[in-house]
């Protein structure tokens, strides 16, 4: 259920904030990382062909919001939530500090563990890199090692 509710509020994010280029982003008041707004897959496994729209929303791994980031884990069904201290846009794409991971209270009160960041040099940073119109990367995070691909709406 806790997917579906992720999932619909993803979609709805995305029909709320259509993509927006770097430039644009800036220039109406939006966030500099306003073009990653709304649902991505892949990343954590190699994208699967033909995947449709609605299979791909199904499934989100990674989900950018104006104050949020959230990721999917293997080992969990919740997405894990890091909120964004600052972001900035980069000559390839953009770059993000988190606030630090607290203790969190994970399943047996235990706290945010490795799982909090992306498997990057560090936990409270991503840097974003853009492969194309809908394809990013995250480098240097071994817990991404595979694109990432935007998720459409209808």
């Amino acid at each position: 259920m806790r997917r579906f509710a992720v999932s619909l509020a993803a979609a709805m994010l995305t029909l709320a904030m259509p993509a927006a280029t770097p430039a644009l982003a800036q220039g109406a008041g939006l966030p500099p990382h306003a073009w990653l707004f709304g649902t991505w897959t892949g990343g954590i496994f190699p994208m699967p062909s033909g995947l449709s729209d609605q299979a791909c929303l199904s499934q989100p791994i990674v989900i950018f919001t104006r104050d949020l980031v959230l990721r999917a884990t293997i080992t969990d069904q919740t997405l894990t939530q890091r909120e964004i201290e600052t972001a900035r846009t980069s000559s390839q794409g953009a770059e993000f500090r988190f606030t630090a991971a607290s203790g969190g209270s994970g399943l047996l009160g235990t706290g945010a563990g490795p799982e909090a960041g992306f498997g990057c040099t560090s936990p409270d940073e991503l840097h974003v890199q853009r492969r194309g119109e809908n394809e990013i990367v995250f480098p240097g995070c071994a817990d991404f090692p595979n694109p990432l691909v935007r998720c459409h709406m209808r």
